[in-house]
């Protein structure tokens, strides 16, 4: 009996140590998605409390992104030199946190034309990103 107790926490424990796979990378990508839409909707219905969702949601799952397992586990020299972006990914992650930061502040300060510039630069550093990295 204590085998198999054993042999199932160690089973679980392998499962739960995956690392991050395209399909995460995948789900936190929508889920900012969808938090860029609740900051839009909550300009556009000038409502504050769906910023902050939004704004909250995006700050938490920025963090998240980062190469998947694939590419971190890559042993050709060349590709991984090709793909080492991570400098660039950690830059783009600082600033669109920073933006979100300021998206919330100016709203919450009456300020909409300046949280929409500041919510325009968190679209220019998506875009960015999909752009040199996901080579769109």
């Amino acid at each position: 009996m204590k085998r198999l107790l054993i042999g199932l926490t160690v089973a679980a424990t392998f499962a739960s140590a995956e690392g991050y796979s395209q399909g995460d990378r995948i789900l936190d990508m929508q889920k900012m998605a969808q938090a860029m839409q609740d900051i839009q909707s909550g300009l556009l219905y000038n409502n504050e409390d769906i910023i902050k969702a939004g704004t909250k949601v995006l700050k938490e799952t920025i963090v998240k992104i980062r190469p998947i397992d694939s590419e971190v586990n890559n042993k050709d020299i060349y590709e991984k030199w090709l793909q080492n972006d991570l400098k660039m990914t950690n830059k783009i992650q600082k600033k669109i946190r920073k933006k979100a930061e300021i998206v919330e502040d100016r709203f919450s300060t009456g300020d909409a034309v300046q949280a929409l510039q500041a919510y325009t630069k968190i679209i220019g550093q998506c875009m960015k990103c999909h752009v040199r990295l996901r080579k769109w």
